[in-house]
């Protein structure tokens, strides 16, 4: 069963819900972080083999400033139907952008590959479409979210370089940092082709397994000995989040915030932004503390909420068994 983070919540910055939608038909699912009075927005994709939607109207030098949603979802491409049906939930709320026409709600999203993740007796076909995306806006809230194997983490494993039958679970988490009156929170889904390692420790919390399956490999390391593995394609794999402040932004400082999230990646995941990930960092400002911005200041709490948002995904994920084999969590491994 998913738990909670120890290490707060994006939800602590006043204006934020986040809701989840969990297919029983196959672990899979789509997670989304509402906007309701709307926030500034960013991205930032470091992946190679990124699923989007949305992202172009996030570039400083377009139009739109504000954004309503964001989702993010387990199913790969066809994941992106997700956000359907947010724009549907949120346009029966009377959110969005007023264009004289009536409301347009804007939903960017991004996904993730999970599509192999099957146990016996799922339905293989089982991906999040746009009744899971409505779902999750009926089920969000400002309460912490649940994390490990819930939303758009279901499906998510680590640790592939070397097999399926050798990676072991991910999930998605959770973190916030406090620091005066800045709040910086994150929700990471993490689906990484590498390991994910305790920024403090460096000791590698789960990822490729000896060939036994009983211990860590150490992925980068073995990697760098020499050894390979059954490498997956390009893009069945990808770590993506929202990271998001109470701080007053414009959309260029939002990029920059973005930006240095995917600094908490790299301290988290060994190896990052790899040409086998679509690793996507989504930002947003709600704008609720008015005071002067220190940019350095919250990009500093950026990078720091979304390595411990990975390391929360981990630490709550779950092991399950699929037609692949046991994938153990965390929990059940020592290094």
């Amino acid at each position: 069963m998913p738990s909670t983070s120890t290490f707060g919540s994006i939800v602590e910055i006043p204006g934020l819900l986040v809701g989840h939608c969990t297919l029983s038909e196959r672990p899979t699912g789509c997670s989304v972080v509402l906007a309701p009075n709307g926030a500034v927005g960013a991205v930032d994709v470091r992946g190679a083999a990124p699923g989007t939607r949305e992202t172009d109207l996030l570039d400083p030098a377009n139009l739109v400033d504000k954004v309503h949603a964001v989702v993010l979802s387990g199913g790969s491409a066809f994941g992106l139907d997700a956000a359907t049906g947010v724009v549907r939930w949120l346009e029966e709320h009377h959110i969005g952008f007023e264009t004289g026409y009536g409301r347009v709600p804007i939903v960017p999203a991004a996904v993730l590959f999970d599509l192999s993740v099957v146990r016996e007796g799922d339905n293989p076909t089982a991906r999040p479409n746009a009744e899971a995306g409505y779902a999750a806006c009926e089920a969000a809230s400002a309460s912490t979210p649940a994390a490990g194997n819930v939303g758009a983490g279901a499906g998510a494993c680590v640790g592939k370089l070397f097999g399926l039958e050798r990676c072991m679970k991910g999930g998605i988490g959770n973190a916030s940092v406090r620091v005066g009156p800045w709040v910086v929170g994150a929700l990471v889904a993490c689906n990484a082709v590498g390991d994910v390692i305790d920024p403090t420790t460096g000791q590698v919390l789960a990822g490729a397994r000896t060939v036994d399956g009983h211990n860590l490999l150490d992925t980068q390391r073995a990697f760098l000995a020499g050894e390979r593995g059954k490498r997956p394609l390009a893009g069945t794999n990808t770590t993506i989040g929202v990271v998001a402040t109470n701080a007053t932004l414009t959309k260029a400082q939002a990029k920059r915030l973005a930006m240095s999230a995917h600094d908490g990646l790299a301290r988290s995941i060994r190896p990052a932004h790899t040409t086998l990930d679509g690793d996507t960092l989504f930002a947003l400002a709600t704008g609720t503390e008015t005071g002067p911005v220190d940019l350095m200041l919250l990009t500093v709490m950026a990078a720091e909420a979304t390595a411990l948002a990975t390391v929360d995904a981990i630490r709550q994920a779950r092991g399950i068994t699929t037609l692949n084999g046991v994938v153990p969590a965390a929990m059940n491994m020592s290094a």
